[in-house]
């Protein structure tokens, strides 16, 4: 295996890795108006990714970082071509932070409303608009021969990419309430399994519709598998979800999404970025990539680095393991 292949591959499991952890705190972002029945319950729900959403945004950079040194052509053409909504996604993912933040700095109730109706949105909008954009890498936008993006913004808005930004929405709430089920306690974990078990099923009629499509359209015997694994493992967390196995159901919620996104990439390989004028216009892993002296010293750092920050984000997810509910919120903090 070439180098750049490697480095596909490597990106795919960044991304991956991404949207299993940034897909259940977008979940839980958007649950503080589903879920949450006063500003008591928002803090638990708050309080559930407090310690880790900022870790799992170290993925999103360390997969743009890697798209941008392994494959610069794939890194230009995709962030002008996609400038705008990639634009309202760091825009979103500032003030998201911001508001996690900032919230609990003054105690007026109208500076606490706005900055949970900030965390709402900007958990919704990006969730939504990474479904958008992954759906057009897949689908192929228009790319002319000298590799530049020479689509318009309509142009992204087409109806699978729609399609592919309802199903990241639906099953990152979906993800994000199983999750609310794992580390919560009394009425609120009750709640989220049964609210759980209605996104749940929209989710699976979505994602079916969305794969089955990426199938037909671009899939292979490979990608087939991913799209059995994906769809199986959906309804089996809807099943683990009703017998109250939170931690079963949160575990295969996230086989769902990993299958998903392998589908979407093994449908891509060997493009990063199709052509929809022509074909020979194509993006691939060889045209976009950077020297194989570069990808060499890469893979060095890659192996070095890689190991330490895992077992560094597992003992963080360890240490803040436990369930909590509004009995743990001190009445100063609401």
């Amino acid at each position: 295996m070439e180098l750049h292949d490697v480095w596909f591959v490597l990106i795919a499991v960044l991304w991956t890795g991404y949207f299993f952890l940034e897909g259940f705190d977008f979940g839980v972002g958007v649950l503080t108006k589903l879920l949450a029945r006063d500003r008591l319950e928002k803090r638990v729900l708050i309080n559930t990714i407090g310690p880790v959403w900022d870790g799992n945004e170290v993925w999103l950079l360390t997969a743009g970082g890697a798209t941008f040194a392994a494959f610069p052509e794939w890194y230009a053409t995709l962030f002008s071509g996609f400038y705008l909504p990639l634009l309202v996604i760091l825009v979103c993912l500032i003030v998201r932070g911001v508001a996690f933040e900032y919230r609990v700095k003054r105690p007026e109730e109208n500076w606490q409303r706005n900055w949970e109706t900030a965390i709402f949105w900007t958990s919704l909008i990006p969730a939504f608009l990474w479904g958008v954009a992954f759906g057009n890498i897949v689908h192929g936008v228009k790319i002319d021969q000298n590799f530049e993006y020479v689509g318009s913004v309509g142009d992204l808005l087409n109806p699978y990419a729609l399609l592919g930004g309802l199903v990241t929405l639906t099953l990152f709430t979906f993800h994000g309430t199983v999750f609310t089920a794992l580390k919560t306690v009394g009425d609120i974990r009750e709640r989220a399994r049964k609210l759980a078990l209605k996104i749940g099923v929209v989710t699976a009629a979505l994602a079916l519709l969305f794969l089955l499509w990426t199938q037909v359209e671009s899939g292979d015997a490979k990608s087939l598998v991913a799209l059995v694994v994906a769809v199986g493992a959906l309804v089996a967390a809807l099943v683990a979800n009703q017998a109250g196995r939170e931690g079963w159901s949160f575990a295969l919620s996230g086989v769902t999404i990993v299958a998903a996104v392998a589908m979407l990439f093994l449908t891509l390989f060997p493009n990063v970025m199709p052509s929809s004028l022509n074909a020979d216009w194509n993006l691939t892993v060889t045209n976009a990539s950077s020297s194989p002296y570069t990808l060499k010293i890469m893979t060095w750092c890659a192996a070095i680095a890689t190991p330490i920050v895992m077992l560094y984000q597992g003992w963080t997810y360890w240490v803040f393991r436990k369930r909590i509910g509004t009995q743990h919120i001190a009445e100063a903090t609401h």
